[in-house]
């Protein structure tokens, strides 16, 4: 258009570039959607370490056995759920749609069938407390299952958001992936 220190190219004022200066939307998408997983993953981590110290704790009973309660059943499987989240991360960096398809139906195996099974596990326990006030397990003075239904509750929108955020982001990829098969 025009050079360093030269005239201009004629019938322009040089403010015919803008035009180029867009991103493309699914470019934008990505950016978003790869911020947006990322706060779950780190979400994710946070409660993925509760559970660790908490299941630790237990184990080694650091603390009385009233303070904190052994781990359920469902809490083991449920420690597979950092691949997931390891999968997606580096899934990231070059757009990889195997690792993030591979993130996605290990999030569904790892992450919500052990919670769903601990829904199913604690549910007794749940209707106990609900139907006569008895609580057995403790977390710190209240009542076992109720906080790790709590846990569950916020696990299960935590990997929900991930896996429709990772969806939305593999769209994206793909969008990209046909437009440059198209050039």
């Amino acid at each position: 258009m025009a050079s360093r220190g030269g005239p201009r190219a004629a019938g322009t004022d040089g403010s015919d570039f803008q035009h180029r200066e867009r991103v493309a939307s699914h470019y934008q998408m990505s950016v978003t959607l790869k911020s947006e997983i990322k706060k779950l993953i780190y979400t994710h981590v946070v409660l993925w370490l509760l559970l660790l110290a908490q299941m630790v704790v237990g184990h080694l009973k650091l603390l009385p056995h009233d303070q904190v309660a052994m781990p359920y059943q469902w809490e083991y499987p449920y420690l597979l759920s950092i691949l997931p989240s390891l999968l997606g991360l580096l899934s990231f960096p070059r757009n990889n749609i195997s690792y993030l398809v591979l993130s996605m139906i290990s999030t569904g195996l790892f992450s919500m069938a052990p919670l769903i099974y601990g829904a199913m596990e604690m549910f007794p326990m749940a209707q106990q407390l609900y139907r006569h006030g008895k609580a057995y397990r403790f977390i710190f003075g209240f009542s076992a299952v109720s906080v790790m239904y709590l846990v569950v509750v916020v696990a299960a929108q935590v990997h929900g958001w991930q896996l429709y955020y990772s969806k939305k982001l593999l769209d994206s990829w793909f969008t990209s992936t046909q437009e440059k098969k198209k050039k």
